[in-house]
């Protein structure tokens, strides 16, 4: 089976299971941008979900049950080099270290799924605005053009990554500017 399809399989599955379990996962970030046409290349998906607080091992559990562990370390240029195997360690990880956001790994399929928590908006505020999409067999929440829009502004701001110009150009494009 092609990759992206078995990863889009996969992340459909967990968005689902995140979504029964009460979560409301908006896909956000290059992913976002791909569904929307860009031409844009990217590893990983990234969600904006409510922060799971009290609740954290049930995030971690559906992520685990998908074949995917929380990332530990990144090399330089951004790979992953160390997953937490164990998913009881994983939660005290993330307890402890309060993150504003997870990343979690399949290291045989390369899949890579990050979760941020109400960061930098607050998660309803983008269900508020997302559109529903069915993405092959699978229905996720994808960010409003506007909101992804300022998500991208406000990463430029902080980091200015290299395709950051570029995606920004790509929703400027299609965000009419009374919407910005």
């Amino acid at each position: 089976m092609d990759r992206n399809v078995s990863h889009l399989e996969t992340v459909g599955r967990v968005v689902r299971a995140l979504t029964d379990a009460g979560f409301e996962p908006v896909l956000v970030g290059g992913m976002a941008l791909v569904i929307l046409g860009s031409q844009r290349v990217t590893r990983d998906f990234d969600f904006v979900i409510a922060h799971p607080r009290e609740h954290i091992d049930t995030v971690v559990n559906v992520l685990y049950d998908h074949g995917l562990e929380l990332v530990s370390r990144f090399n330089d240029v951004g790979e992953v080099t160390a997953t937490i195997a164990n998913r009881r360690v994983a939660v005290s990880r993330i307890r402890l270290d309060r993150p504003a956001s997870v990343h979690f790994f399949n290291s045989k399929t390369r899949l890579r799924v990050d979760l941020l928590f109400d960061f930098p908006v607050p998660a309803a505020t983008l269900a508020e605005n997302a559109t529903r999409t069915k993405v092959r067999s699978h229905v996720m929440r994808v960010a409003s053009e506007a909101d992804l829009l300022h998500l991208k502004r406000l990463a430029r701001a902080k980091r200015s990554a290299p395709g950051d110009a570029q995606d920004i150009a790509f929703l400027e494009a299609r965000v009419p500017p009374d919407s910005r």
